[in-house]
């Protein structure tokens, strides 16, 4: 099915059985929480593995001019050491302008040169971790080192526009935005940064590899099964059918596991020349340099607007880096296209190479960015006006997307912002900055809007319906911790009228049929929506065998009903089961209709006023996503992505030491993220929403929702609690202190 007109009324619905929306308990926790749920790295389906360790490079940029692993190769346990010497020859990188950038070829050791600190130099297997990791530590390298440049802010002038890599143009232009920001009586031009983001998923990125003949079996932390598979062949320069890639549960994505990475190339690589299974494992400090990151960026917001605070003109430009070979960047000024009116409008990325690790999409990618800068702005622009945040926003709520000119498949932002605004407490907010003290601290109230891109993938589902009445489905989908095994489970069990536990999900295995995988918030529409085909299909072949019209069959109970008929789906499928395929396809609806999540956040803060220390008091979501598979994942969801907006704004930041281009805070000692004590009272609500021009389950992406803007809303409570305005994230302890100083 292509999604090419609106999805009509069809069983999800219906929802006889109360499934779709029930806050259903994980059906793989119990697994989780006993340790019966193998991640990667604790798969034990091969034979005794060896171990490999990673040898990364010193340097930043050059080319290996010498290197001794003689004392490592003596080492005891040790079986192999893999350098640019004797690895195997594999194709080069690229090409660049692949469509699935994940499925490039990523070679490694196959050369002398140096691309960024951290590149796997060496490849050291041992019979043990701890053998392979001592012998690491012997190989010797000696480096050429060339110059590189590491700081976007000191070289935007070599800015260019990017080519790929992003997905939409990265520049558009409605109006004359130049001549109606000229002309506004009110302007506001500000500049916001954001630094280097790490995912830093819990489970590390690990591989285990064996070959079976002259196909390759893989188990790996994937996102995106089908694009690991064709990643691994064309490195290695095999067909795809020849790479199986297995990922049945993953320990947290958040972008960082889009690609695969030197644990998945150098063991398949290991175990082919050992004829034994090979096991590796990054370490936390590895991943910050061996896997992606996102880029700082520099973004300039020019608003201009009638003092009755309509918007005349917008711009919105950003800069940020990509890794000299790549070409991917962060498309900031991208969520600026669709959330407020205006008829002038401008939106511009630029692009940095430098010689650092390849960035790429982390945690709501653009979003999660540009809307601290957007959202900022437009605080920033009520404040200038003296018009409430939230009217601000209303007066600029657009009819039409106001650059693609067509209708939003559903947009609930204002009514997101009223309910926030209700249950927040909004009208006991002070508009003038320092109003509120509690002794030495002093309190404020802010609040942001939240936009996020609908998207839908091609998915394919399978199912199989046993005689003994348990249905089982397979994609190649996976599951990074949302709840994909869960809300599948729940969408077959309305359709087809099971208990929950007569439903089988199977997932994670690319000899399953495609699914686009999980990421960008696609992963329950498409997938779900492929499962939901599947059993439409499953449900018509039933029908017909038990003699009953479709139209009139009912499902409930493991028997199906209609006409005066009743049947078993147990033994309608017999001994041999009854099998039905379901596909969904992106259609014309995306090009019909802008599609978006929407929300809006509030935050409460106190500002110490002599440390300058920041603590967050409590803080609210509300989103409309259309229709919610189960109420519990997806608050989940939503808080879990608020707790990100939470990092963003206060914790998060890695630092490049700018002499030698490495991550200095590279673990998560140094790189701070939100615990529990940073993190107090704080929800997230759902207002009821259906949309029929997204799929057929009428639902939309959740996952990145809860980040997107959700930082903003913190630093504009921090300026109305103190009136220190803070363009330069994260919002640290010095920079309240200098503001509250140049206040006083």
């Amino acid at each position: 099915m292509e999604m090419n007109q609106p999805a009509g009324p069809n069983a999800i619905d219906e929802n006889r059985h109360g499934m779709i929306g029930w806050p259903m308990d994980r059906v793989d926790g119990r697994l989780k929480v006993t340790g019966q749920a193998p991640y990667a790295y604790e798969v034990k389906e091969a034979a005794r593995p060896a171990y490999g360790y990673l040898v990364e490079a010193s340097i930043a940029r050059g080319r290996i001019s010498a290197i001794d692993s003689g004392a490592a190769e003596r080492a005891p346990g040790v079986l192999l050491v893999m350098t640019h010497r004797n690895a195997p020859k594999q194709a080069a990188f690229g090409p660049i302008d692949m469509k699935d950038r994940f499925a490039r070829a990523k070679p490694h050791l196959n050369d002398t040169r140096i691309e960024h600190y951290g590149e796997p130099v060496a490849f050291v297997v041992a019979e043990s971790f701890e053998q392979a990791r001592a012998a690491a530590g012997l190989v010797r390298v000696s480096y050429a080192a060339d110059k590189g440049e590491y700081e976007l802010k000191l070289n935007l002038a070599k800015a260019e526009k990017p080519k790929g890599g992003g997905g939409k143009e990265p520049d558009t232009q409605v109006g004359d935005f130049e001549g109606a920001f000229a002309a506004a009586p009110v302007k506001l031009d500000a500049r916001y940064t954001t630094p280097f983001h790490i995912a830093a998923p819990m489970e590390p990125h690990a591989s285990v590899a064996w070959w079976e003949g002259d196909r390759v079996v893989i188990h790996c932390a994937s996102q995106l099964l089908e694009s690991a598979q064709k990643c691994v062949a064309n490195t290695l320069q095999i067909p795809p059918e020849k790479v199986r890639i297995v990922s049945r549960y993953v320990g947290g994505g958040f972008g960082n596991k889009l690609p695969i990475y030197g644990d998945t190339i150098l063991a398949a690589l290991a175990s082919r020349e050992l004829k034994r299974p090979v096991k590796c494992a990054l370490t936390r400090q590895q991943m910050f340099h061996v896997t992606t990151h996102r880029s700082d960026t520099v973004q300039r917001l020019r608003i201009g607007a009638t003092r009755e605070g309509v918007i005349t003109a917008i711009g919105h430009e950003a800069w940020s880096h990509s890794a000299r070979f790549d070409n991917f960047y962060e498309t900031s000024a991208e969520c600026t296209r669709s959330l407020y009116a205006g008829a002038n409008r401008m939106t511009r990325h630029r692009s940095v190479a430098l010689d650092l690790p390849v960035s790429d999409s982390t945690r709501a990618p653009g979003e999660a960015v540009g809307m601290l800068a957007l959202e900022g702005a437009m605080d920033e622009l009520a404040h200038q006006l003296q018009i409430d945040p939230i009217a601000l926003r209303m007066r600029n709520e657009p009819k039409l997307d106001p650059e693609q000119n067509v209708p939003y498949s559903t947009r609930q932002l204002v009514a997101c912002m009223e309910d926030g605004a209700r249950r927040f407490g909004w009208n006991r907010r002070q508009a003038r900055p320092g109003q509120v003290r509690e002794g030495r601290w002093l309190i404020g109230i802010g609040m942001s809007a939240a936009i996020r891109g609908n998207l839908l993938q091609p998915a394919k589902c399978k199912l199989q319906l046993g005689g003994d009445g348990v249905l089982t489905a397979r994609m190649s989908m996976t599951d990074i911790g949302t709840g994909s095994y869960t809300v599948f489970t729940q969408i077959a069990a309305e359709m087809m009228g099971l208990p929950p536990d007569k439903v089988r999900m199977l997932l994670g295995d690319s000899d399953f049929p495609e699914t686009s995988g999980s990421g960008g918030s696609w992963g329950a529409a498409s997938s779900g929506s492929a499962v939901y085909l599947a059993c439409e299909q499953l449900r018509a072949k039933l029908a017909q065998s038990a003699g009953i019209d479709p139209a009139q069959a009912v499902f409930a109970e493991g028997k199906i009903t209609g006409g005066g008929k009743t049947a078993t789906l147990a033994g309608l499928a017999g001994a041999a089961g009854v099998e039905a395929e379901g596909e969904i396809k992106p259609g014309e609806m995306d090009k019909k209709f802008s599609q978006n999540g929407f929300g809006a956040n509030f935050a409460e803060v106190a500002v110490d006023t002599e440390s300058g220390e920041i603590r967050l008091r409590r803080m609210l979501g509300v989103f409309a996503a259309g229709r919610i598979l189960n109420a519990k994942l997806a608050r989940s969801q939503a808080i879990g992505g608020m707790i990100w907006g939470v990092g963003s704004a206060l914790h998060e930041e890695a630092v490049v030491d700018p002499r030698y281009g490495h991550f200095v805070n590279h673990d998560l000692a140094e790189y701070h993220v939100p615990v529990h004590a940073d993190v107090p009272a704080i929800d997230a609500i759902f207002l009821p929403e259906v949309d029929d021009k997204t799929n057929p389950l009428k639902i939309k992406g959740v996952g990145e929702l809860g980040i997107s803007g959700a930082g903003a809303a913190i630093a504009n409570a921090v300026f109305n609690a103190c009136g220190v305005r803070i363009r330069d994230y994260p919002l640290t302890l010095d920079k309240v202190l200098a503001g509250l100083a140049s206040r006083a």
